[in-house]
């Protein structure tokens, strides 16, 4: 079983649209949407919830008034000013440090678990697909991302699939970290302008961090021929494998609009390009 994760250094490089593709050519795969931020790829693969199960991540405090004798400890020693006067926790400004529960001196104050999304099992018309659900303003989602790296892992050990392919997350940050454990290969995407290719070799730095093999594909190469052209002997100067190139095509709208994969939708160019691309990952 090979693990392929589709990264980016920015939003916006069409990340989603090469992942839903390798989606649509794979064989005998499973799927995880690893943004869990911005998660996209269900528009893509409109996926029939087959399990729901929830989430919690982070602790709360919350204050038993029958308890309670109001002594006002917690209140002072609270730096988030999350304690009013009346003995009321504010949820959005509590950060669930627990140290109001640690002075209370009649244990008046319980942390409990905070219910932070949402993660599922479903069924795609390409076979079975990992994903999740943030809540809104929550945090951890590198622990969701794990979570649903773990779960998809599982299935495909437990029903013989040969691969598993990952929508990552855009940026360097923990969700990003997360998706790249025990990876095989990571593919980044990247777009023929200056910020993408600064980007793009942020990530690709993470990726090496971690020991794990990187290969370029620059998207929409054509509407910035130049800069494309900066990309790929940026990439032949550093040893960066660029396996693929994608031009500009207003049909790969359309497919999303229509809910498919530019791959199922038209026989285009585009399409050419990425069947291409991964035939060049499944060697």
């Amino acid at each position: 079983m090979k693990q392929i994760v589709v990264i980016s250094g920015k939003g916006g490089t069409g990340k989603t649209v090469i992942t839903g593709s390798f989606a649509s050519l794979a064989k005998n795969h499973v799927m995880a949407d690893c943004d869990v931020d911005a998660a996209d790829l269900h528009l893509l693969l409109q996926p029939k919830i087959k399990e729901r199960h929830d989430f919690r991540s982070g602790l709360s405090a919350s204050i038993d008034k029958k308890i309670c004798r109001q002594c006002r400890k917690c209140i002072d020693a609270c730096r988030f000013d999350a304690i009013s006067d009346s003995f009321v926790i504010d949820p959005v400004s509590c950060e669930g440090c627990g140290f109001c529960s640690h002075i209370c001196p009649v244990n008046a104050i319980k942390m409990e678990e905070n219910l932070a999304g949402e993660w599922f099992i479903s069924e795609t018309r390409f076979g079975p697909m990992v994903h999740a659900k943030l809540g809104i303003a929550e945090e951890n989602s590198g622990k969701l991302v794990s979570l649903v790296r773990k779960q998809a892992k599982e299935l495909a050990e437990k029903g013989n699939y040969d691969w598993v392919i990952i929508d990552g997350a855009p940026g360097i940050g923990c969700p990003v970290i997360a998706s790249l454990s025990g990876i095989d290969c990571a593919v980044v995407v990247t777009e023929p302008t200056l910020s993408g290719l600064q980007d793009a070799l942020r990530v690709i730095e993470v990726t090496r961090h971690f020991n794990v093999p990187s290969k370029m594909v620059i998207n929409k190469y054509d509407l910035n021929p130049e800069m494309s052209e900066k990309i790929e002997e940026h990439c032949a100067k550093n040893g960066i494998a660029l396996i693929g190139k994608v031009r500009f095509d207003k049909r790969v709208v359309e497919a999303m609009v229509e809910g498919k994969t530019i791959v199922e939708y038209k026989d285009t160019p585009v399409k050419d390009e990425i069947i291409k691309i991964w035939q060049g990952l499944e060697v």
